[in-house]
C-alpha cells in the first residue's frame, strides 16, 4: 500500500473511532436529557461513520493498479465515494430541515438537561479537530473522498453547534421567562440545514467536475509548462491538455522537435519529457506525447 494511501486510510479509521464514540455518547445522553436535538445530532454523526466507509471503500479501489478495462487507473472511485457522501449529506440536510420544521407544528417542547450542552460542546471540539485533521491530510496527499468526509465533519460540528444553541435557549426559556426560547433549537436547525444542503451541492459540483475530466486552466499548467522547456530536444509546445482522472493528472502534449533527428531521437525526447514530468510532479499519472516537426 503507498504511502498516502496507508495516510487516508488511517485518519479514515481515527475519524470511524471517534464517530462511533459520539453517536453513542449523544445517542444516550439524548435519551437521558430528553434532548431531541441531540438524538437527531447522534444520527448525523451516525451518517458520518457511514460516509467514512465509503471512503474506505473508494480509496481501496482508487488505489487498485491499471488493467486492460482501466489502462488509466482506478483514481476516480475516489470521487464516486466523494459523489456518495455528498448526496449523504444532502438527504441528512433535508431530513434535518425536515424534523426541525415539524417542531412548530407540534406541542411546546420541554427543555433538556444540563448533559446535554455538556456532550455537545465536547461534540463541538471532537469535529472541529476531525475537519482540520482530515481536511489536511486530504490537500496534503490530493484525496477527493477524504476533503469530502472532512466537510461532512464540519457539517456534524455545524450541527453541534446549532442544538447547542438550541438546547442552551431551551434552557434559559423558564429562567428568562422567554417561553418562545424553547423554539431556538428549531430555528438552528433549519438554518444548519441550508448550510448542510448547500456543502453537498458544492461537493456534488466539484467531484462531477473532476468525474467529467476538466481540462486544466493556464494558470494551472504553467509548472508543467516550465518542466516541458526544460527538456533538452523539445523546441515548441504545439498543444498541451491536462485533464483531472480522480486525484491524479493525465498530460497530452504535441511538441516540436527538429525534422532531421532520428526516430530514436526523437523517442527519446519523448521518453525523458514523459519521465522528467511525472517525476517532478507526483500527481501526474501519465503523459501521453505527440511529436510534431518543426518548420520556422
Amino acid at each position: 500500500m503507498k504511502k498516502n494511501t496507508k495516510k487516508i486510510v488511517f485518519a479514515t479509521w481515527i475519524g470511524i473511532t471517534v464517530n462511533v464514540m459520539l453517536t453513542i455518547l449523544k445517542g444516550i445522553g439524548g435519551f437521558l436529557s430528553g434532548s431531541k436535538a441531540l438524538i437527531a445530532d447522534a444520527i448525523h454523526s451516525a451518517s458520518d461513520i457511514i460516509s467514512s466507509v465509503i471512503v474506505l471503500f473508494g480509496v481501496r479501489i482508487a488505489n487498485k493498479p491499471p488493467d486492460e478495462e482501466h489502462p488509466y487507473g482506478h483514481g476516480k472511485a475516489e470521487n464516486i465515494a466523494s459523489n456518495i457522501i455528498a448526496l449523504i449529506l444532502i438527504v441528512v440536510g433535508i431530513e434535518m430541515s425536515i424534523s426541525s420544521f415539524k417542531v412548530f407544528l407540534g406541542d411546546m417542547p420541554k427543555a433538556p438537561t444540563r448533559i446535554a450542552l455538556i456532550i455537545l460542546i465536547i461534540s463541538v471540539i471532537m469535529k472541529e479537530l476531525l475537519f482540520q485533521y482530515k481536511y489536511y491530510v486530504g490537500k496534503k496527499y490530493n484525496s477527493a473522498a477524504l476533503i469530502s468526509d472532512a466537510w461532512h465533519h464540519r457539517s456534524d460540528s455545524l450541527s453541534s453547534i446549532a442544538a447547542l444553541l438550541g438546547v442552551s435557549a431551551a434552557m434559559l426559556s423558564d429562567t428568562l421567562q422567554l417561553p418562545l426560547l424553547v423554539y431556538g433549537d428549531a430555528v438552528a436547525g433549519i438554518l444548519v440545514s441550508i448550510i448542510v444542503i448547500k456543502v453537498g451541492y458544492d461537493l456534488v459540483k466539484e467531484s462531477s467536475t473532476i468525474m467529467l475530466e476538466k481540462v486544466l486552466t493556464k494558470d494551472e499548467t504553467k509548472k508543467y509548462i516550465e518542466t516541458i522547456h526544460s527538456i533538452e530536444g523539445v523546441l515548441v509546445i504545439d498543444q498541451l491538455y491536462a485533464r483531472t482522472h480522480g486525484s491524479y493528472i493525465i498530460i497530452d502534449i504535441k511538441v516540436a522537435v527538429d525534422p532531421s533527428i532520428s526516430v530514436k531521437a526523437g523517442h527519446d525526447i519523448a521518453k525523458k519529457l514523459k519521465q522528467t514530468l511525472m517525476a517532478e510532479h507526483k500527481e501526474v499519472a501519465d503523459v501521453l506525447v505527440h511529436l510534431n516537426p518543426y518548420f520556422d
